[in-house]
Formats: C-alpha cells, structure tokens, sequence
C-alpha cells in the first residue's frame, strides 16, 4: 500500500514525479509467491503474462484513474460502482473487496510458512517439514494473529512494516532470482524447459493449458490503490498514463523473467506451487556457492508475506470502515479503539481466515488447499472488477458532464475499449476459475468446483442479507461519507438524459447492465 504523498510546508501540493508513481505502482502489484503457478507453463508464460497485461492491468489502471478522479469522495469502489447501480451493487462490490483478501491470507500466509520451514540447514528434511499439513496450519494462525495485533497499533505502525518488508522481502529477493536463473543459463546450465520461440505461443487445442492461468489476473491486481494519486501528478492526461505504462512494463518483466528463472531451473513435473521458490533459491544459490544464503533468503521472503498480510489487514478492511459507519453494517461493525482501527471487523475476519485454513487439514494436499483457496479469491476479487469495469462505462452515460481530471482518450468508444477489454478479461477469467487445474491434483475434481461454487454463493449472499436488515440507526451520527450523486438531485441511479445518447448505445449499456447483475449474483 502506497503512502500518502508528502506535502510542502508552503501548503502547495508536492507534485509526484513519473517515475515515483511507476515505483508506487509497481510495489503495489507485484508479489512472488505465485511465480511457480506460471513457471508449469515455460517460456508459454510469457503469451499469459502479456495477455492479461493488455486485458486487465492497463484497463484497470486507466479505469481506475477516471473513477477516483471523478469520484474523489470518500468510499473506493463503493462510491463509483454505487454512482452507477445503487447502494446494494456497491457494498456488493465493497464486500467482495473486503472477503477476497481475507480468503487470499492463507494463500499468502502457506508461502510465508514454507519460507520458515526452509531456514533450516538440510533442504530435503526443509521440504518435508514445508508439507506438513500441522506445521503449515500452525505457522499461518501465529503469522496472521501476530499481524493483526500489529495492525491495532494504527496507519504509522503497520505503513513502516510494509514499507521496509517490502524491500526486503519482495524487491531484493526478486532481483537475487533473476539474476542468478539467468546467470545459471548464460553460464552453461542445462534449461529444465524449451527454448524455442515456438513455445511461446500456447498450445489451445488442449483446454486444461489455460485454465491454471486464470489465476495470473490476480497477479496483477491492486494497481487501483494508487489511481487516487493521479491528482497529484502534472499534466495527468499525459503523464499519468505514461507512467502507467511504464509500471506496466516494468512489472511485466519482474514476472516474466522471474518466473523463467524457476522454470530454467526446476523440472516442470517437480513443480509444486508452495515450495518451488525456495527449492529453486536454494538450487541457484548452491549452484553460485553461496548456498548459506539460502535461509536468509527464506526468512526474507517470510518477511515480505508478514509485511504484505499487515498491510492488507489495514486496507481493505478500513474502507468496510467507512461503508459501516455510512449505514450498511450494524454498529457492532464500527467499534474502534484509540488508534481508529476497526477492531471488531479484524477480529471477525481473522476467525474466518483461522476457519478457512483448516481447509488444508480436509483437503488431501497443503498444494490442493493453496489452489482451491488461490482460485476462490480470484472469483471474489473478480466480482469487484466486473462490477467496477462495467460502472465506468456505464457512468460515461449517466453523468457524462461529471469533470474528470483524467479521462481515458477517443471519448465513449475509448472507454468501451479499455473498460471493454477489462471486463471481457474480468469475465474469461471468472468462468476459467472454476474450471479444475489439470497439472495439479485437487482431489475430486467434482468436490473442487462444488467447494468454489457453494463458497463463492454463500460469500454472494452475505451482504445480500446484511443490505436487506440494514436499520437507519446503524449510520453513524458523525459519519462524513457524501450522498450519491444521484442522491443530492433527489433521482435513481442510472442514466437520466437518453436523448444525446445513440440508439445502439442505449442498448449497449442496458445490455452491460444486465450482464453485470447476472454474473454479480452467479
């Protein structure tokens, strides 16, 4: 999570650079725990990576530039798709913001235990210890319960955590794999996959080849934190997209060539998605000499899922915050204590993540439990894209005149370009996810897809109900959360002018409309 520009002591707004906002960008995004998922894949991770790129890192990052920029008041995603569809679309999408990355903790959290478990001098004994099902369960509560203490302390506490855990245990780890993979080919090594150019492009007849990939989506989200910042860029019509682009390229390349160092060095049929980082850290490093690096490696990567977790932990959860307090959740939901961090909702959301990491001990892998967890919040979040893409465009047509500081170029049609190519991607992605991976054993493949179904309609269903009881005294009295737009003029959200509108368009949009309930409710 990026931290609030620093502000000039003549009041004037300190302008953010090019280049600070790739860096900003580029932190927010990337994470190396899910490299070996894409390194099944070879140098055909390469198509994967590119693809999702183009339909859904810069769509989201455009998007979500003219929405905050349209939208500057408090409320994220709340606000924008609620200008659009109303109160219960938006604290749908709120929701699903808010219980993906509760379900993504023990994705994130098994990395972190895998990590500690190879600090440890023997690697074979190290990969033993890393599948076994108690020690991973264990590992993930003490981490996770250890990080919400953390975020107790306030916005200071945890901001300093994430900040220097992401150095630490992202950025230099990500540089020491990639230049030692590509070291160990350029020097000689043998390439555990093909290098032909010919492997790039995936082979589609076979079905099963894309559907792991559908998770390489999530790779890419979180660019939207940063759109907020837009504001405070110079000429943000030009430069922002131009850092956009360059933060999209940069990140690209740390997972391209990321995950080709793993694949260079471990075989595909050895892959496994919890362990093949450190195994092939710990097969580079021995392979440089400098193998008693291996479990300071390991402990910084564990660092790194520890500063992660914290920052997410305070995010998310402090934008349910301010949807609690505007009157969509019970005043149980709004309790703080004296650093105004919502203690009831940490406490609840960190009984769930304890919940659904017992997942592991059902399921008959630790590798089975990372995936079906990996996949589920995937759909979430995919929810909250849809509903998102879908809001911009519809918005282009509904306040058309709303002042925009950024607006996406070559005016609706660019916008059914860009948002349009996000939410194809958004929804190719969501049907895929369901879909079980072939490469990986996950049980019955038939309790894989009920266990995501009945999940993903309970986690529907749950703000469905909650918006349905809302009470008019759970708004809190002092809560500054602005009415919609829609709101202030006494309307319904929705378009309200259709005479300037094109026939084909109207149709167009109400088609979008209708899409976006169906799979919002699926």
């Amino acid at each position: 999570m990026a931290e609030p520009s620093q502000r000039m002591t003549s009041g004037s707004v300190k302008k953010l650079t090019i280049m600070t906002l790739v860096v900003m960008n580029i932190v927010a995004v990337v994470s190396l725990r899910g490299l070996p998922a894409e390194a099944e894949y070879g140098l055909s991770s390469i198509f994967y990576y590119l693809f999702a790129a183009v339909f859904f890192l810069i769509p989201v990052s455009l998007v979500a530039a003219e929405l905050a920029t349209g939208w500057p008041e408090k409320g994220g995603v709340f606000r924008w798709v609620g200008e659009a569809f109303g109160p219960w679309w938006a604290f749908l999408a709120m929701f699903m913001l808010w219980i993906e990355v509760t379900v993504w903790f023990p994705t994130a959290l098994t990395f972190g235990a895998v990590s500690l478990a190879f600090i440890g001098p023997d690697q074979r004994w190290d990969e033993a210890l890393s599948a076994n099902k108690g020690f991973v369960l264990a590992i993930v509560l003490v981490i996770y319960w250890l990080a919400t203490f953390i975020a107790f302390k306030g916005l200071n506490t945890f901001s300093k955590v994430s900040k220097w855990g992401g150095i630490i245990g992202t950025i230099i780890p990500a540089a020491i794999l990639i230049i030692l993979g590509f070291a160990y080919i350029i020097g000689g090594g043998a390439p555990q996959i093909t290098l032909a150019w010919d492997q790039v492009i995936p082979d589609f007849s076979n079905f099963s080849n894309i559907v792991l990939a559908a998770s390489i989506f999530l790779f890419y989200a979180g660019m939207e934190m940063n759109a907020i910042h837009v504001k405070e860029v110079d000429n943000p019509n030009r430069n922002y997209p131009l850092a956009i682009m360059l933060a999209a390229l940069g990140t690209v390349l740390i997972f391209v060539l990321g995950t080709l160092a793993i694949a260079f060095v471990i075989p595909q049929a050895d892959i496994n998605l919890t362990q093949s980082l450190l195994v092939a850290f710990a097969d580079m490093l021995r392979w440089a000499h400098i193998e008693w690096l291996a479990p300071i490696m390991a402990c910084a990567l564990a660092v790194g899922v520890l500063a992660g977790v914290v920052t997410w932990v305070g995010g998310p959860t402090s934008g349910l915050l301010v949807v609690a307090k505007a009157g969509y959740l019970p005043r149980w939901w709004q309790h703080t204590n004296k650093n105004d961090m919502a203690t009831h909702i940490l406490l609840l959301q960190a009984l769930i993540v304890s919940f659904l990491s017992i997942l592991f001990v059902i399921l008959p892998s630790v590798q089975a439990a990372y995936q079906i967890l990996s996949q589920l919040t995937v759909i979430l979040y995919l929810i909250m894209y849809i509903l998102m893409f879908s809001a911009a465009i519809y918005l282009r047509y509904s306040q058309p005149n709303r002042p925009r500081a950024y607006r996406i170029p070559g005016g609706n049609i660019g916008m059914w370009i860009v948002g349009g190519a996000g939410l194809v991607g958004s929804l190719l992605a969501f049907v895929l996810s369901f879909v079980p991976p072939s490469q990986i054993s996950v049980g019955s493949p038939m309790t894989y897809v009920a266990i995501l179904i009945g999940l993903t309609v309970v986690f529907c269903l749950i703000p469905l109900l909650i918006y349905r009881l809302r009470k008019p005294h759970w708004r809190d009295e002092n809560s500054d959360f602005a009415p919609f737009t829609w709101q202030a003029e006494g309307g319904h959200p929705g378009i309200q002018n259709l005479s300037s509108v094109p026939g084909n368009q109207v149709q167009m949009v109400q088609n979008l409309t209708e899409v976006t309930k169906k799979t919002s409710t699926l």
